[in-house]
């Protein structure tokens, strides 16, 4: 059986770029553990307002940046910069943007995760990704998702980006976390999240319809190939949801265990269409 070899990591934030938590602590460690499990990776997060360039070092990839990306009929340039983590020999790409990002500090105080444009932002940031790693020429085998501003890309992946070839047979993981947005989404967020590829028959909640944590969590679910537990108490709903469906479950892992289990738990899910191989 072929085992994974690329693995992207996209991350609502990552220490040390933004102040400790649960999630950007995992989205520092993971993927340097799995870098030296042997894997490929690239990793990704938002060029937050509050990201100081000189002290981290950030410079703009000009080849990557230049893309608009048209979102409720408005364009959006996108740019792409690049830090690196020097003590894991890791590089961070951050999708960036002065309408979205530049007033946004990321540091998961109330404010921030109250503001109005969360739902374009999260958009911006999933489809700027996805454009980027395009322009890279980067084919990942796993894609692991981590925070609510990435819960779009498992959509996308299956739904609009499903005949890419820089896609098409990629896997995509999502971690449950008990971080939440306190401001519902839109409730035109339906609409904007149309492309090609992707109809209302394909959300799970109608347009008109305020969006709150555990709707966009559900639709997360619902398009992931492998969901994990990473919080170690989340939405007893959001649990259930998740363990009702036939996707791959990894439950919670302790701190000083959970690298090798999520490797193990990346091939688990790789290898459901390889075994073959």
């Amino acid at each position: 059986m072929m085992k994974v070899a690329k693995v992207l990591f996209i991350a609502q934030e990552i220490t040390p770029y933004l102040p400790e938590t649960e999630i950007s602590t995992v989205c520092r460690n993971l993927p340097q553990g799995i870098q030296e499990r042997g894997h490929e990776i690239r990793t990704f997060m938002p060029k937050y307002g509050n990201i100081n360039e000189r002290r981290n070092q950030l410079h703009e990839v000009i080849r990557l940046s230049g893309m608009n990306l048209i979102i409720d009929d408005t364009d959006h340039p996108l740019i792409i910069k690049v830090a690196s983590i020097q003590s894991a020999r890791m590089q961070v790409y951050f999708i960036d943007n002065d309408d979205y990002f530049q007033r946004c500090n990321g540091d998961g105080n109330e404010d921030e995760d109250s503001r109005s444009d969360n739902d374009e932002r999260s958009i911006f940031f999933v489809r700027g990704v996805m454009e980027t790693v395009k322009k890279l020429r980067w084919v990942p085998d796993i894609i692991h998702c981590h925070g609510w501003m990435t819960s779009l890309t498992p959509l996308y992946i299956k739904k609009a980006y499903a005949e890419d070839p820089s896609f098409r047979d990629t896997k995509v993981i999502f971690s449950l976390y008990d971080r939440a947005f306190k401001t519902p989404f839109d409730p035109n967020f339906a609409n904007k999240l149309l492309l090609d590829g992707i109809t209302p028959d394909d959300i799970n909640f109608k347009a008109g319809t305020p969006v709150n944590t555990e709707d966009l969590t559900k639709l997360a679910i619902n398009y992931s190939d492998g969901i994990i537990q990473a919080s170690e108490n989340i939405s007893p709903e959001i649990l259930q949801y998740a363990q009702s469906t036939n996707v791959p479950f990894l439950g919670y892992q302790q701190p000083d265990s959970y690298i090798d289990a999520y490797n193990d738990f990346y091939n688990e899910v790789w290898g459901q269409e390889h075994q073959n191989d």
